[in-house]
């Protein structure tokens, strides 16, 4: 036995490295590849430090939302203050699109860093100090959104830097989206136990601190520059580009509008949370972040299940039936009077808003061209972020004129119809999609038409 065993080491290493390689796959579990994205050393320290700066984050919003209630008791108020938060990533984004392709964007995102973090102290120094009021609430969020046209398209953009293995990036997204996620339901919570202890100003100060951790992750990476073309044409010839780009490339255009039109119409709910919370359901901020928790828990259930994808193909689907159960969530939510039942409709009403979230940013990462990723990514900044200001201003107004629950129905009513209208266009949609996907080798050339079953 010994000398079979010597007379063949060989053979018995090459039979060993595949049992363990075996072994090792099997470890790893069916959804190992949920992980994958963090194998690269930069996503990882962006990762980090990103967990840390939402929950900061998520506690500010809810915070400025309780505070605002707090001092005016309404609900225009509420969309003022949203819009002024808004408005100017709407306006700007395009510029910053192209700024974004012409800068390091790493060196931007750490300036975008540090003047959010100065906003936030800001905040908590005037809120701590007893002497903040709307005015000052209002401009202060007109400067982080301001921040905000920046630091959106170029965290967008410059996720591809992060993730060098292309075949990665729809994972890094998704567990992008995790930990926004996470940090929506941690972040809430916590808001609610600080505000009711101590106030809203330690909320604020908390978010300040918490963006030094984005920043070091941001100074801790070894990042490859991209080869960076000098600009031979005008930045009024590029965003002519960027927009024929946009308008006339339908799958982008199609994803873009129903995008818009959810951030228009649905994602303002959010605003008047503290409405719900305070006058349906008669609760105070520990209501408040329950409610805003239970959103989160949805997100971050569509978030992980987005992970665990091992290919972007099929996300088109995701983004209809997303749309819809945004849409009928919002309606029912609107109805209840329960907190229970309010409670299950926000984890419904979540998990549809992320996965239309984070199924069309991955969707419009894979399809556009590098050299046009700043400014497409800019639109959809203005699609995400920029309509919410109207969104948030219409909501506002509707609530006064006609009361929260009835202007929640109307909204989510609207989300429904963009839905069916998104699944009008889908079949065009997939025909232009099918060949880029085959060329990129995600489907293979073989594949039977995709129509109606999993689609692109």
């Amino acid at each position: 036995m010994a000398v079979r065993r010597a007379s063949h080491p060989k053979t018995m290493n090459q039979k060993t490295a595949s049992t363990d390689q075996l072994s090792g796959v099997e470890s790893r579990g069916r959804f190992s590849h949920a992980w994958r994205a963090l194998r690269h050393r930069n996503f990882k320290l962006y990762f980090a430090g990103q967990s840390i700066s939402l929950i900061g984050t998520w506690m500010t919003r809810v915070a400025t939302s309780w505070l605002v209630y707090r001092l005016t008791k309404s609900a225009l108020l509420l969309g003022v203050v949203g819009f002024a938060g808004q408005i100017l990533a709407f306006v700007l984004a395009p510029v910053a699109g192209v700024i974004v392709e012409r800068l390091d964007r790493r060196k931007l995102l750490v300036w975008t860093q540090v003047l959010a973090a100065v906003q936030s102290l800001a905040m908590a120094g005037l809120t701590l100090a007893k002497i903040i009021t709307i005015h000052e609430i209002i401009a202060l969020s007109a400067l982080q959104g301001l921040i905000n046209a920046f630091d959106m398209p170029g965290r967008q953009a410059f996720t591809v830097q992060m993730v060098e293995d292309k075949k990665d990036l729809s994972n890094a997204i998704a567990l992008n989206s995790s930990i926004v996620n996470l940090a929506r339901l941690i972040g809430p919570a916590l808001a609610g136990i600080v505000i009711g202890a101590v106030g809203e100003g330690w909320c604020f100060l908390i978010d300040g601190v918490s963006y030094f951790a984005v920043i070091a992750s941001l100074l801790a990476m070894r990042v490859k520059p991209l080869a960076m073309r000098r600009a031979t044409t005008s930045m009024l010839e590029q965003l002519q580009e960027g927009w024929s780009y946009v308008s006339t490339f339908r799958p982008i255009r199609t994803i873009l509008l129903l995008f818009a039109l959810l951030s228009l119409m649905g994602w303002p709910f959010m605003v008047l949370l503290p409405i719900f919370a305070g006058q349906v359901l008669r609760g105070g901020p520990h209501t408040l972040g329950f409610l805003t928790g239970a959103s989160g828990i949805g997100a971050l259930v569509s978030a992980i299940s987005l992970a665990m994808r091992k290919s972007v193909v099929g996300l088109t689907r995701m983004i209809q039936i997303a749309a819809a159960m945004f849409g009928g969530g919002l309606i029912l939510f609107g109805l209840s009077h329960v907190l229970w039942l309010s409670l299950l409709l926000m984890l419904f009403v979540g998990f549809g808003m992320m996965q239309g979230l984070a199924a069309s940013n991955t969707v419009i990462q894979t399809l556009v061209p590098e050299d046009k990723r700043g400014r497409v990514m800019s639109y959809y900044t203005m699609a995400f972020v920029g309509m919410s200001p109207f969104g948030s201003l219409l909501a506002g107004g509707l609530a006064h004129r006609f009361g929260a629950p009835y202007t929640v129905i109307m909204t989510g009513a609207c989300c429904v119809l963009g839905a069916v209208w998104f699944t009008v266009e889908l079949p065009a949609v997939r025909k232009i999609m099918r060949p880029i996907y085959r060329e990129m080798g995600l489907l293979r050339d073989r594949e039977p038409n995709l129509e109606e079953g999993a689609g692109t």
